[in-house]
């Protein structure tokens, strides 16, 4: 029997590993193309690697969070079907490179990342392809409600600092380094706190903000819609709190969402973004990052360092293997709970 099919009603745990082997072949293959600008052909290796490593895995999984529209990707697109279609029934979302341009010019933080969760609980974005997000850890989750969204910056900063017993001036906001966010940066700036920005990648700013110790407190801003759910897969993981409501930002895309039902004033939060807590999440560093080292490559083969979720148990792994021809051996394996 597989070793990742439902136990008691659950997801065999040992899926957690599967996932995390998914996310080390699309860091591989990706992390060649570290530095040489060429964004579409790293993101191509690593969706080729990441489809075939899926292809693998004993689940019946229909992608619901794909490359899509939005990245014109020729694969793992949504609605596709991946898996041997021999164990349990899942929802798949896939980042297989968050942060294109991080990795095409050098830079920290990209990241291959999969959520995976029961069948039917992932909520589906349409035609959403931007949502104002707000992810704190589970530390402050109670510091923050849908009203949030809309409060003023600082009233936001200083209820998460104090659930977090810290000054405002000691906390650490994530913002996409856009010039739709330079009034943001400018109110976060004017209320103590300090900005870290990267021009891609919200899914790495969320793990940051819902993840203890990292050094980042808190992501805010607009980022992509398939990203939140991805990202939510990980904070209900961690037990963190996210916010999230669709912010149409391309042209046509508010008259789509609003064709397609979809209801533009309505704040989500985490658990309706992803409505079991039996969910998984993987990622594994491409490029040198707070969170995860990116690949190394040497003379004997090459290394990854990884993160794996599970929710139903709270466990939370880091991993670092070294990868031979032929075997993947893992050298340490740090549980945190």
């Amino acid at each position: 029997m597989s070793s990742v099919l439902m136990m008691n009603g659950c997801l065999g745990r040992d899926l957690a590993l599967e996932l995390v082997r998914v996310t080390e072949a699309a860091a591989l293959a990706a992390g060649r193309w570290m530095g040489r600008g060429q964004k579409d052909a790293g993101d191509e290796a690593a969706v080729h690697a990441m489809r075939a490593m899926l292809r693998t895995v004993d689940i019946d999984g229909v992608v619901v969070i794909g490359e899509g529209e939005k990245d014109e990707a020729p694969m793992l697109f949504n609605g596709e079907t991946v898996g041997t279609g021999r164990g349990p029934a899942v929802d798949i979302a896939v980042d297989p490179v968050e942060g294109t341009s991080l990795l095409a010019h050098g830079r920290p933080d990209s990241i291959a990342v999969i959520g995976v969760a029961p069948r039917g609980t992932m909520w589906s974005p349409g035609p959403g392809f931007y949502m104002n997000k707000l992810v704190v850890g589970r530390e402050a989750r109670e510091a923050i409600s849908p009203l949030s969204l809309a409060a003023p910056v600082a009233d936001t900063l200083a209820a998460i600092a104090k659930a977090k017993h810290k000054a405002v001036t000691d906390l650490t906001v994530f913002i996409l380094d856009k010039p739709r966010h330079a009034g943001l940066i400018a109110d976060v700036r004017a209320a103590g706190a300090r900005v870290l920005t990267r021009t891609d990648g919200d899914v790495a700013g969320a793990l940051m903000a819902a993840t203890p110790g990292s050094g980042v407190d808190i992501l805010m801003g607009i980022g992509g819609t398939p990203e939140g759910v991805i990202a939510a897969c990980a904070v209900r993981a961690l037990g963190g709190a996210m916010l999230g409501q669709l912010a149409p930002q391309k042209p046509g895309e508010r008259e789509a969402l609003l064709a397609a039902g979809l209801d533009i004033n309505r704040v989500l939060t985490e658990r309706d973004l992803v409505s079991s807590d039996d969910v998984f999440f993987a990622a594994t560093g491409i490029t040198d990052g707070l969170l995860m080292q990116g690949v190394r490559y040497t003379d004997g083969g090459s290394t990854t360092h990884s993160i794996v979720m599970r929710g139903k148990s709270r466990t939370r792994r880091t991993i670092q293997a070294e990868h031979c021809p032929g075997e993947v051996k893992t050298v340490r394996l740090c549980h945190q709970i």
